[in-house]
């Protein structure tokens, strides 16, 4: 739907089922989406993300890299789904969160980079990545 975001990358390409609805605003990088899911306004799928059939991700859910969800789970309005298999949880239970996010090493999948490469080195890389679109321009190169 309108704003969406799909992106893929050499090393997590996105992939989507049949019948799969991804809603305004939502954010699908790098993620493998299974049939028939549903993902609400605002919804994140972060690089490395699976979802089996008929998952919901509810608005504003995230479900962050390397993370798992099986058939017909269930993300609620803003909470995080995290770890393979996941867990769901509250943005209150940080903790609890980065205790299992800590692992699942978002610096490593998405830039390639260890978790004490400096933010320079993180930029330039994502620069890198954006650089072939600097120039685009819709109705035209």
């Amino acid at each position: 739907m309108e704003h969406a975001l799909v992106r893929g990358r050499a090393r997590h390409p996105v992939g989507a089922g049949d019948d799969v609805l991804v809603g305004p605003h939502a954010h699908v990088n790098g993620a493998v989406v299974g049939d028939g899911c549903f993902l609400a306004t605002g919804a994140s799928l972060l690089p490395g993300a699976r979802l089996g059939r008929e998952v919901e991700v509810r608005i504003n859910g995230v479900v962050h890299v390397n993370t798992s969800l099986e058939d017909k789970a269930l993300v609620p309005i803003g909470w995080v789904a995290v770890g393979d298999p996941a867990r769901v949880l509250p943005p209150a239970e940080h903790d609890a969160i980065w205790g299992i996010q800590e692992a699942l090493d978002f610096p490593g999948t998405v830039y390639g980079l260890p978790r004490d490469a400096s933010a320079r080195e993180r930029m330039e890389r994502q620069v890198a990545w954006l650089k072939p679109d600097r120039d685009h321009r819709i109705g035209g190169p």
